[in-house]
């Protein structure tokens, strides 16, 4: 399905995904007609399942990241999936086992902006909060 020239074309997108098909053949050592098909073939098959725009947050005026761990009340869960358009501020939401059924992160503009976040959230059940202090390691 997926074989060692895909894997080092992947590797090759997730660097940079504006890279050509000129620019990625000469990594890999491949036409650009061959990296075209091998990519449309990865798309196909949904081994790439996209591409997205990685945003500095601070400069669009969101400076607080956090992750929020979400413990909803029992009967609340389709609910809170149901609305899940009413927040915005959500980058990234998991259903999780263990105490917690939510794990999300967060974008929001400060403090205050948080503390009115976590109001809407508790008609939904109990969240804690962690704030993020710095990314160590990012992996797309």
């Amino acid at each position: 399905m997926v074989d060692a020239l895909d894997l080092k074309i992947i590797e090759c997108l997730k660097e940079n995904a504006r890279y050509s098909f000129v620019e990625i053949g000469k990594q890999v050592e491949l036409s650009p007609s061959a990296v075209r098909e091998r990519i449309q073939k990865l798309e196909d098959l949904e081994v790439i399942k996209g591409y997205r725009v990685r945003l500095d947050n601070t400069k669009l005026g969101f400076g607080l990241e956090v992750f929020i761990m979400f413990k909803l009340y029992s009967g609340k869960l389709n609910v809170f999936c149901e609305n899940l358009d009413q927040f915005p501020e959500i980058f990234e939401i998991h259903r999780i086992t263990g105490t917690h059924n939510i794990f999300m992160k967060v974008i929001l503009n400060n403090q205050l902006h948080l503390q009115k976040y976590i109001d809407r959230l508790l008609v939904y059940g109990e969240p804690t909060t962690h704030l993020i202090l710095s990314n160590l390691k990012e992996d797309l």
